[in-house]
């Protein structure tokens, strides 16, 4: 059962954004595929040092590519999708908006 948010059109509402994201190693060889709401604070976590996760072992810190999603179900989806893809499918997708697979962390 869902839920069903009511709101009068007076009332702020706050709008979130998720997002699908991609990581890779400095050489492109491992890549990370995640989702979060909070793009930069998750970013920052993947390169802490005291990361001992996957990212943490492989050195994955470099963002390559994210989608954003006004809902979470809808993120979540594309996610599982993405990560089901072949490898040279995800690279084609990163190479479409990023060819340099340069770090898009300073545009957050």
């Amino acid at each position: 059962m869902g839920f069903v948010h009511l709101f009068s059109v007076k009332e702020k509402v706050k709008i979130y954004k998720f997002f699908v994201y991609i990581m890779a190693t400095d050489n492109n060889r491992v890549i990370y595929i995640g989702v979060t709401r909070d793009l930069k604070v998750r970013v920052e976590q993947h390169r802490d040092p005291a990361n001992h996760g996957f990212t943490g072992r492989y050195n994955i810190h470099k963002l390559v590519y994210l989608e954003t999603f006004g809902f979470i179900e809808d993120a979540i989806h594309r996610e599982k999708q993405l990560k089901e893809w072949r490898r040279a499918w995800k690279d084609d997708l990163i190479n479409k908006s990023n060819p340099q697979w340069h770090d898009l962390t300073s545009s957050l």
